[in-house]
């Protein structure tokens, strides 16, 4: 039975509540879409990638340079896209898992994995610990 106007407002409201009140809750149930969306983007941008090296070739041996110009662009624009999806897909999943003893509050970079979060966290806590030491 598909949902009134109201109800259908009423349940926009109430997801945008939770999305605002615990946003990783919200991105954990978001991220299987989004999950697949990146990875198909990436594998996408990946045959690009090597379609542009095949026509850069093609281009190099028939001596036309037009069609090495449109591999050459088309490895770049693989590349770029290749790139942002695997950041992207990195935002992803540090959002979903978040690594041990962050409990710090601040923000990690997105680049950040959980390895060198959790390595930067033992650092500063040694800091700490000396620094507490010494006086």
């Amino acid at each position: 039975m598909p949902l009134s106007e109201e109800e259908q407002r009423l349940l926009e409201q109430m997801e945008q509540a939770l999305a605002d009140e615990d946003p990783k809750f919200a991105s954990t149930l978001r991220g299987s879409t989004l999950r697949a969306r990146l990875r198909r983007t990436v594998l996408v941008s990946a045959i690009g990638f090597i379609a542009g090296v095949a026509a850069l070739m093609f281009g190099l041996v028939l001596v036309q340079t037009w069609v090495s110009v449109i591999g050459f662009v088309l490895m770049l624009a693989a590349a770029y896209f290749f790139v942002t999806a695997w950041r992207r897909g990195g935002e992803v999943s540090a959002d979903e898992t978040p690594p041990p003893g962050s409990g710090n509050g601040r923000q990690q970079r997105a680049s950040a994995g959980p390895r060198q979060s959790s390595f930067m966290d033992r650092m500063e806590e040694r800091w700490r610990r000396r620094r507490d030491e010494g006086l």
